[in-house]
């Protein structure tokens, strides 16, 4: 059975600004500017102003069927991870676990790259590249603690 027509409203917080474009999503903030496009989705994206002049995303999904209805809150909570991202940012803790085998890890490249020595016993060096935007620090306090900082959660995680 299809619905004529499932609709759904997300405010837009004060600092944050989005533009809409042939189903690509902008986001950009105080932290900076995410993109993401929706071209797969059969929804519609508009923005609005209410009644007290709040911006708001509307996303319309016409005589859609179930999975179409639940793409709806699916492409909202995106547009709400980029809004997330651009004013607080995504932090992930990594810790390295071990019990014969010590894990050394040395961060090259001005945060942006790891060299995993002595994995499993092994003698080959294992060298990570962050993606673009995230950068990983270790912190001295915590043993064997790692931490992942950027502003996309999909690169970040």
């Amino acid at each position: 059975m299809k619905t004529i027509l499932s609709s759904e409203m997300m405010d837009i917080p004060e600092g944050v600004t989005i533009k809409v474009k042939a189903k690509i999503i902008e986001v950009e903030g105080p932290r900076g500017k995410l993109s993401r496009t929706f071209k797969h989705l059969n929804l519609d994206f508009q923005l609005i102003k209410d009644e007290s002049g709040k911006h708001k995303l509307k996303i319309d999904a016409w005589f859609g069927s179930r999975n179409t209805t639940a793409a709806i809150r699916t492409a909202l909570r995106h547009v709400e991870n980029l809004i997330t991202g651009v004013t607080k940012g995504y932090r992930y803790k990594m810790h390295f676990v071990y019990t014969h085998f010590p894990i050394n890890a040395a961060i090259t490249k001005s945060n942006k790259s790891i060299e995993i020595h002595n994995f499993l016993g092994e003698e080959k060096v294992r060298k990570v590249d962050m993606l673009e935007g995230v950068s990983i620090i270790r912190f001295e306090k915590v043993k064997d603690e790692l931490v992942l900082d950027g502003n996309d959660i999909e690169l970040v995680s």
